[in-house]
């Protein structure tokens, strides 16, 4: 069934139950970032296939709202369809609400599937339908009444992580959610973000590609954890692991009856923006409810000392890894038929010589030439190209090890490039040790410190259109808030800097048709000093990779730019010769050699 004969369906269905319009979101019942086959509707219904957006769908229209990552793919994905990109952020572009309050008719009626929107993003819709005099209706999944061969919801193996890799107990972790609890005189807690509730006890699933999480849901009281999760995928190990902390085992979707049988006195604590709005619809209406963030986004961000410690082993074997494939890369270009998924292959087996390793930790960005430019370019057989020389390839992926979570991004010169090509590479570089370097006082965040990085392009009259950096899970979400760097406000990354967050440094440009750059080490905040002005903090750098010195122009760089280069690339073969050959370290030196 081919894009317009699904919407074509759709809009049959909407017709039977008398709905204006239908919204389909990237979401699982978990508001999860990267989803499993089966909730992958909004691809199903537009074509787009990106981890963002938003698909609204009218009697006569169809439309996709995505970020400026996806503009030049959802532009490529969608030509041929009826539906039109929106382009998030963008002049002349309205939002999803001021669409909504445009064309909803008077007494309209507005659809979705209740489970897969937030509840905060649902109370925003029942405004906009209450100004019209109209409803929503939110209790129909009608993407699968026409997704004939929709994907089985995934029943991998819940797998326990072990307390050499968590550092906290699952006890001291629920002792701390507890008394966030009583500080808001709240005796329930009820969590639906699967990382959340994976950290929380402290396993790992297998549910969602590339991030190891397992469907579930689970409501916290003061003597007890009720855990709403296919019981299959449990081992009698983990099981008993579990009762020991007195967490009791109920049917996945049990939650949605269990929660309307809350004691009228009992007060509720969850997250607007996580908790999906048909369990939140689902709470009786006497029951009192604490809106707040969910305590686990921030306890989680803060990695504990044992999770710095492995995170360091998993950046070192990602670093090592990383090395060997650049020197692979750049020596063999000339002689072997490379290609994106090859290269990316290649990367792929240097990680799992490094031990420990589980996968990869996201689905992989591998890119030649034009592809590059596109943000979240993902290779496949119909697009695969070969890497040849005069122009960059771009590699963004991550590694999941025992120790941790990577992402790690690099661009590499392939033969000869334009003047053009290595001004723009050098001024990346120049932004990521400009942000690598900044010290700044408790309490700043990622808006403050974000001009750092975009100065050398803004100075230039460039930009690039993503954030800057973000938040690293432990074994969970590669993206984690709720710190981050952005020039635009999202209340999601907006907590200051906290000693131990780990997040990405990741600045780029992107020239559609050509080529892009995207340079990405992961940094971990550290106090440095406290004097009568305040504390002040700074960041480490933890990726320990070269800046390919093949595609720099030392002479546009400032005297401080290339103490930091040179610094950076001290570092870089201090921490990472010791586990090379004479051959491999000869190699390094040539490309942390100072300029």
């Amino acid at each position: 069934m081919m894009i317009q004969e699904r919407i074509k369906a759709l809009r049959k269905l909407m017709n039977e139950k008398k709905m204006d319009i239908y919204i389909v979101p990237t979401s699982d019942f978990h508001q999860t970032e990267y989803v499993g086959e089966y909730f992958k509707a909004r691809k199903f219904i537009t074509g787009f296939s990106g981890s963002a957006g938003t698909a609204v769908i009218t009697m006569n229209e169809a439309y996709l709202w995505t970020d400026g990552r996806y503009f030049i793919q959802a532009k490529n994905e969608l030509e041929g369809t009826s539906v039109k990109l929106m382009k998030m952020g963008e002049p002349n572009y309205p939002t999803i609400e001021e669409y909504l309050d445009q064309a909803l008719p008077e007494n309209g009626i507005l659809g979705f599937d209740g489970r897969v929107v937030a509840m905060k993003e649902g109370q925003l819709y029942e405004k906009i339908v209450k100004n019209k005099n109209g409803k929503i209706v939110y209790k129909y999944d009608l993407i699968d009444e026409i997704w004939e061969d929709r994907p089985t919801l995934n029943t991998g193996k819940v797998f326990d992580l072990d307390i050499k890799y968590a550092g906290e107990s699952v006890e001291s972790k629920l002792n701390r959610i507890r008394k966030v609890m009583n500080e808001n005189n709240a005796n329930i807690h009820v969590l639906t973000t699967l990382d959340d509730i994976c950290w929380t006890l402290n396993i790992r699933g297998n549910d969602i590609k590339y991030f190891p999480l397992v469907l579930s849901y689970i409501i916290i009281r003061m003597d007890k954890v009720g855990l709403y999760i296919d019981k299959s995928k449990l081992s009698d190990d983990i099981k008993e692991k579990l009762s020991l902390n007195k967490v009791v085992l109920h049917s996945y979707n049990d939650i949605y009856e269990d929660i309307m049988r809350t004691k009228k006195d009992e007060v509720i604590l969850l997250d607007p923006d996580k908790v999906n709005y048909a369990l939140y619809n689902n709470i009786p209406k006497e029951n009192t409810i604490v809106e707040k963030r969910n305590p686990q986004i921030l306890f989680k961000a803060i990695k504990n000392d044992t999770e710095v410690k492995n995170m360091r082993e998993a950046q070192i074997k990602d670093s090592i890894a990383h090395i060997k494939f650049m020197k692979w890369l750049k020596e063999n270009t000339k002689d072997l038929n490379i290609t994106e998924i090859s290269a990316c292959d290649k990367l792929y087996e240097f990680r799992k010589e490094q031990g420990n390793f589980i996968g990869p930790s996201f689905a992989p960005i591998s890119s030649y030439g034009e592809h590059a430019a596109i943000v979240h370019y993902e290779s496949s057989p119909e697009t695969d190209v070969e890497i040849k020389e005069g122009n960059f390839y771009l590699t963004d992926t991550g590694g999941s090890y025992y120790e941790g979570s990577t992402d790690i991004t690099r661009t590499y010169a392939i033969g000869k490039l334009t003047k053009e090509m290595k001004k723009h590479f050098t001024l990346v570089v120049i932004s990521n040790m400009n942000l690598t370097s900044a010290k700044f006082l408790k309490g700043v965040t990622g808006m403050n410190l974000d001009y750092v990085a975009r100065k050398p392009f803004w100075d230039r009259g460039l930009n690039f259109n993503h954030g800057t950096g973000h938040g690293i899970g432990y074994l969970l979400n590669i993206h984690e808030g709720p710190t981050g760097f952005r020039w635009q406000p999202r209340d999601y990354e907006s907590h200051p800097f906290e000693e131990n967050m780990i997040i990405t440094n990741e600045p780029g440009i992107y020239i559609e048709g050509s080529y892009g750059i995207r340079l990405e080490n992961e940094i971990l905040v550290k106090i440095d000093e406290k004097n009568e002005y305040g504390e002040f903090m700074k960041f480490e750098p933890i990726t320990y990779i070269p800046m390919d010195l093949d595609a720099i122009i030392p002479e546009i760089m400032s005297e401080e730019d290339k103490k930091l280069l040179n610094d950076y690339h001290k570092l870089v073969f201090k921490k990472i010769s010791p586990y090379l050959n004479s051959e491999e370290t000869k190699w390094l030196e040539r490309y942390t050699r100072k300029i």
